[in-house]
């Protein structure tokens, strides 16, 4: 029994394992396939595929069981229900109220045929017999009536209006499957972003690392001279402090790695120790502007929009057209529960048409309003455009701004370095302070900050225009 759970615990050990130097493609996948957020997404469009076969559905119509279980003594029910049941009798007209009077006449004539039709024929006998209520009819005795039936009822003609809900139902699933694909773009734009930005962060402690070593052979250098007595202990003291403020970046930089690395693993869903990834810029998306602004997901659902409004026009001009439908029923009725029910079945079946002529213009009024509506979605649909061609052209300019600053800033954290580097020797041969050393430490370390802080705002604007362009496409 031991022997199985160690050997089920070291099955399962792979399964809670950390990704280690995971490449970016290899997250992307896991961001596909595992993200919540493109799942719930994935969900919705499938919600909207429903909703397609719902709109289909209605052209096939409607068949319905009918099952009613009734008891009355109501005189217009209860001669229904036998009429229903196909059990009428004569009695159940009145009539034996009737022949007791015929019978009367036929007592007063003696048994004379004669003088039965001249008794017959009298207007007062005629208006006394047919005045008679006939206690059969009219006070019924309480009766159960069951009644099943299956009803199918289709639509033949409804002036095109289920064809046009079905490609809209379309249209709104296509719509669904632009929001998941944004969706998708949002989080490859936000797992590509944090690479990045732990390559920067990399390169970044990479460099402080190196201004560290630095500051640690200049504390070294000057603990020396203040032993000799060429340097001073606050000399030494301002060192120190120099060196807590380049340990205390390093940490912080550090922590930003570690929060950097729990977000990757939020994104793809399992844990992520370590990435394999190079330190070096976003590359620019190569394509015109035109085919950026047409890639645009936003452009895609206005153009989207604008056919759904297109179809709306046609659905509310389907109301000036007749509506045709068919319909059929069969069924039987007893006053005991699927008794004889092939002798007493009966069935209907027919077609109507409906064609409203006047209804207070109100038909008219919904199809001015479909058609501006239409209008109305043109105008958003060039105005999208342009707005995204403007923000488009915004975020080029603001990348190729920041290109030129990186390139600068490259060149001064050469220049700052080698700046360090001559004063740190004329230090040595006692020619300048050590505060002078150490302004140009700082200059230096403000130097490698600013470039990477640039390096990550130039990547964050490529990445703000592959999101926008809809370069992470499944």
């Amino acid at each position: 029994m031991r022997r199985i759970a160690v050997a089920a615990m070291l099955l399962s050990l792979p399964l809670f394992a950390a990704h280690k130097h995971l490449t970016l493609d290899q997250a992307l996948e896991l961001v596909k396939k595992k993200n919540l957020e493109i799942r719930i997404a994935k969900e919705d469009t499938k919600m909207r595929g429903m909703d397609i076969k719902v709109a289909e559905g209605y052209n096939y119509g409607s068949a319905d069981i009918v099952f009613n279980a009734l008891r009355s003594n109501d005189a217009g029910n209860v001669f229904g229900f036998k009429l229903q049941s196909r059990e009428a009798t004569f009695r159940d007209f009145g009539f034996s109220d009737f022949l007791g009077g015929v019978g009367q006449a036929l007592g007063m004539a003696g048994g004379d045929f004669g003088q039965f039709t001249a008794i017959m024929s009298d207007p007062a006998m005629q208006n006394r017999l047919l005045d008679t209520a006939p206690n059969d009819l009219n006070y019924p005795g309480a009766r159960n009536h069951f009644q099943e039936k299956i009803q199918y009822k289709i639509p033949l003609y409804v002036g095109g209006k289920l064809n046009k809900y079905g490609q809209i139902a379309r249209k709104m699933e296509a719509m669904s499957k632009l929001d998941r694909q944004k969706v998708v773009n949002e989080k490859v734009y936000q797992t590509r972003k944090t690479f990045y930005d732990i390559a920067l962060v990399n390169s970044y402690i990479k460099n402080l690392k190196i201004i560290l070593k630095n500051v640690e052979e200049l504390e070294n250098t000057v603990a020396n001279m203040v032993k000799e007595g060429y340097a001073l202990d606050i000399d030494l003291l301002q060192v120190k402090s120099k060196k807590a403020d380049v340990l205390r970046m390093l940490n912080q930089a550090k922590l930003n790695r570690d929060l950097a690395y729990q977000f990757l693993s939020f994104l793809v869903d399992e844990k992520v120790d370590s990435v394999s990834v190079e330190d070096r810029d976003v590359p620019m998306p190569v394509m015109s502007k035109e085919e950026m602004v047409k890639r645009n997901l936003d452009i895609q659902k206005a153009n989207l929009g604008l056919e759904v409004t297109k179809l709306a026009v046609g659905v509310e001009k389907a109301s000036y057209l007749p509506q045709v439908g068919a319909f059929a029923e069969y069924g039987s009725a007893d006053n005991t529960f699927l008794n004889d029910f092939s002798d007493k079945d009966a069935y209907t079946v027919g077609v109507q048409m409906k064609w409203n002529i006047f209804n207070g213009f109100i038909d008219k009024s919904k199809y001015e309003k479909a058609r501006i509506q239409n209008l109305k979605a043109h105008y958003q649909v060039d105005l999208a455009k342009k707005g995204i061609a403007l923000k488009i052209d915004k975020i080029i300019t603001e990348i190729k701004s920041r290109e030129y600053d990186i390139k600068s800033l490259k060149e001064k954290v050469k220049f700052m370095r080698r700046v360090y580097e001559n004063y740190y020797n004329r230090y040595k041969e006692g020619l300048i302070s050590i505060n002078d050393v150490l302004i140009k430490n700082s200059e230096h370390i403000q130097a490698v900050l600013k470039l990477a802080k640039t390096r990550n705002a130039r990547n964050n604007k490529v990445f703000e225009l592959e999101n926008l362009i809809n370069k992470g496409m499944l």
